[in-house]
């Protein structure tokens, strides 16, 4: 009945094949480790921090702020409430969009409206 069993698979019995296999089972979950934790800092802490900034500026907005919207369109803040905000585009031409739409903000006197 040996001939059934091939050599490759009989047991040594000095233990090495145990401990080359524990070995790149550790080898594999240190690589996981190390890919998940580059992931999360090249991919997922700057993406967060840049949500965070674009709330904060959101939340931050006040009347009179010169904005840009994400659809491109440039205005000063006339009238705010917790949805929606009205830009004055032109002298006398105002737009209502929504407060998340806006995309940045632009430093003070950049529009002559």
């Amino acid at each position: 009945m040996s001939f059934l069993i091939p050599d490759a698979f009989a047991a040594t019995g000095s233990g090495t094949a145990a401990a080359t296999g524990s070995g790149s089972g550790l080898t594999s979950i240190l690589f996981l480790v190390v890919f998940f934790a580059i992931f999360y800092f090249l991919i997922l802490r700057p993406q967060q921090k840049r949500q965070k900034d674009q709330r904060n500026m959101i939340s931050n907005l006040a009347k009179g702020d010169e904005v840009v919207t994400t659809g491109g369109i440039v205005g000063k803040i006339v009238e705010l409430d917790e949805s929606f905000l009205e830009l004055e585009i032109a002298q006398g031409i105002k737009v209502k969009v929504q407060r998340f739409a806006i995309a940045s903000c632009l430093p003070k006197g950049t529009l002559k409206v």
